[in-house]
């Protein structure tokens, strides 16, 4: 009979072990991603001013966070986040990000955005129960909107890409390409 003594001076025992412990600490260190189950997208009004879009897709979405990132998680910077006053359900909201709108409260102020910046709206909910694919864009793409056409990312097989189409039809087709 093996004693546990005679089992740890084994190298391939040691070996074993190692590579449990690996795992162990792996599976204690990797984070799970949030289930998405919306859309954000951007769009102007009329007079210029920038809106956040979010089309939920089935379940819910409880605020926004707009934020430039950067590969140093330590140097992602929030500009602006909203809380809507009540979760968003299956369907289309929109909003002012750099005014009050009636439906949301700002959760943090939108800062100055400057050229050359690339920008990332996406939705969340409270408990990390749902997000939604988010969208970059910068100032150029923001300039290049008009009123009723929302940029997004369209998640496909190939990749994502950035699509711009009129409201109507960001409706209709969003969701089914997540």
């Amino acid at each position: 009979m093996w004693s546990i003594a005679s089992l740890t001076s084994r190298p391939s025992f040691r070996r074993l072990a190692g590579a449990a412990a690996a795992v162990v600490a792996l599976g204690t260190t990797s984070g799970c991603t949030v289930p998405i189950d919306a859309v954000a997208g951007i769009s102007v009004t009329a007079d210029g001013h920038l809106l956040g879009v979010m089309l939920v897709c089935g379940h819910r979405i409880d605020g926004a966070t707009l934020y430039v990132y950067n590969d140093n998680p330590d140097k992602t910077a929030d500009v602006g986040s909203w809380t809507a006053d009540h979760s968003l359900k299956t369907g289309l909201a929109t909003w002012t990000l750099d005014s009050p709108t009636s439906g949301w409260s700002t959760t943090e102020s939108l800062t100055p955005l400057k050229a050359g910046t690339t920008y990332t709206l996406y939705g969340w909910t409270k408990d990390d129960s749902w997000s939604s694919v988010e969208v970059s864009f910068t100032l150029s793409d923001r300039d290049r909107l008009t009123p009723g056409k929302v940029r997004y990312d369209r998640v496909t097989d190939n990749g994502d890409a950035e699509v711009t189409l009129p409201m109507a039809e960001f409706k209709a087709k969003a969701c089914k390409d997540m």
